[in-house]
């Protein structure tokens, strides 16, 4: 019995989001490592910006990952550019499990951040180019929906370890460190398995075996397909288009108005997910937590709650997004982003005054509201700042223009995770103005200049970004779901049943 071509589609996604979850277990492992006891014992209790560095230097490590995999995605395919960053983690994995000083520790996090970097730039796209139109956003949603299992799995085991592992077991860090090794070993071996990207095969000369590949992800094989062979004939003209005209990737992204059009959005986006604090909650919840006198323990288990409801909002995004569209859930997102960071900054900002029975209720009212807010956040930014990227660029400029915007994600990224623990030590709940400030303007941002690209097929992006004006606050609904090309077949059909109707009736 043949697989339903969706859900092969959807397994494959799943399976490519291994790397995705690498990234999101060093996302909630990291600050339950340097808060254990044995941690801080066997590096004689680093500064706040000692701390800063571990966490940065793996970002700064993803940001030079993510510039070389554009180039490296374009020139040797979409797996083979995953298993390369699969197996650089699991370098960077052993190296930080053994580590003996601090040195040791960052050189680990720089390699492993570097092979995290290649995966997190290259899944969403190779889902993108995999998917149906009408579950793309569900099949990109998954690199989201992965990263929060990753960090629930983390959140939970530096709990387990911190809990069970006495203070001066240094297993107490080094398995939380240890396990990520296992799945990205498990990615390398295995990814070669899966089908390489349709339009990356047709793009370098390969069209019969892209073609087969697009039957066999689309229509169990059948290469006379009729949406196969619509979708097939689309990708051709579009490619042939932009060999024509001599489309350069990175050049073409500064020079064509479409494309960098496209590459502003995409930067703004990734940029914008930073500032939304999600990263500082992330990495440093027990100092976070500490501000409002809840202990160590008791604050890796509240972010392990964090990520489980993280993970069932994703869950809830990949079920929904494809109904819901982009374009609005990005801008209510970050409204209730910045309500929630405004209930936050005045919990912290009021707790060292406030009496004991009002510690305890501003304590709880802090704890609801970061889940509320990874609720939100991971339902809506989260998510959409890997579908957005990974479908709005043409097949030319796509591997480089999600590689910038990555790189972006990533200098925001370590930018935040060196600021944020001398910020808290110095300025206490002022920094946290800085994101009620950016989730505000973020919404503002996108309701101006953020159109709808849902159910849109990839080679139908140029059009709408080039027929469009920039700025489209009143962009409806309606305007993304006449694109839907199974829609435009679908009539095509009907259209052909009527003629045949009239042509029996004349008979």
């Amino acid at each position: 019995m043949a697989i339903n071509p969706r859900t092969y589609q959807f397994l494959v996604g799943v399976f490519a989001s291994f790397g995705s979850f690498l990234f999101g277990y060093d996302l909630g492992v990291i600050g339950g490592v340097v808060a254990a006891k044995s941690f801080e014992s066997t590096f004689k209790s680093p500064s706040p910006n000692e701390t800063g560095a571990i966490v940065s230097v793996f970002t700064g490590g993803a940001f030079v990952g993510a510039a070389v995999a554009g180039p490296l995605g374009d020139w040797f395919g979409r797996r083979l550019t995953i298993m390369t960053g699969a197996i650089v983690f699991c370098l960077g994995g052993g190296l930080q499990t053994a580590a003996q000083n601090l040195g040791f520790l960052y050189s680990g996090r720089l390699i492993a951040g570097v092979g995290v970097g290649v995966m997190v730039m290259i899944i969403p796209l190779y889902q993108a180019e995999i998917a149906h139109p009408s579950i793309r956003g569900r099949i990109t949603g998954l690199q989201q929906f992965m990263l929060a299992i990753g960090a629930t799995v983390a959140a939970w085991t530096t709990y387990g370890t911190n809990l069970h592992l006495g203070p001066t077991d240094n297993n107490q860090w080094r398995i939380p460190l240890g396990i990520q090794i296992v799945p990205a070993g498990v990615l390398a071996i295995l990814i070669l398995l899966f089908p390489e990207s349709p339009r990356w095969l047709i793009d370098h000369g390969k069209s019969d075996q892209g073609l087969k590949t697009l039957a066999q992800l689309h229509a169990s094989g059948n290469v006379q397909d009729a949406w196969v062979r619509s979708e097939y004939e689309q990708i051709e003209v579009a490619i042939a288009h932009e060999h024509e005209n001599s489309a350069k990737g990175y050049r073409d992204l500064f020079t064509n108005k479409s494309s960098f059009r496209r590459l502003v959005l995409v930067t703004a986006l990734q940029a914008s997910v930073q500032m939304t604090g999600v990263s500082a909650i992330q990495y440093f919840s027990p100092q976070i937590y500490a501000t409002l006198k809840i202990p160590t323990q008791d604050a890796l288990k509240y972010q392990g709650v964090s990520n489980i409801l993280s993970t069932l909002a994703i869950l809830c995004t990949i079920l929904f997004i494809d109904r819901l569209g982009r374009r609005w859930p990005l801008i209510i997102g970050n409204l209730i982003n910045c309500l929630c960071f405004i209930i936050v900054t005045a919990a912290i900002a009021s707790f060292p005054n406030a009496s004991p029975s009002a510690q305890h209720s501003l304590g709880w009212a802090f704890i609801a509201t970061n889940w509320m807010y990874q609720i939100s956040f991971s339902f809506t930014c989260g998510s959409l700042s890997w579908i957005i990227p990974a479908e709005i660029f043409d097949t030319k400029t796509r591997s480089k223009g999600v590689s910038i915007g990555a790189m972006v994600s990533f200098a925001f990224n370590t930018m935040i995770g060196q600021v944020t623990s001398p910020a808290i030590d110095s300025i206490n709940w002022r920094y946290f103005l800085v994101f009620v400030v950016c989730n505000f303007t973020n919404a503002v941002f996108f309701w101006a200049f953020m159109p709808e690209t849902a159910k849109r097929p990839l080679e139908e992006m140029n059009t709408l970004f080039s027929g469009s004006s920039w700025f489209v606050p009143t962009m409806r609904r309606e305007d993304f779901e006449t694109h839907d090309l199974e829609h435009r077949l679908a009539e095509i059909k009907e259209k052909e049943k009527a003629v045949t109707v009239e042509d029996s009736a004349d008979f």
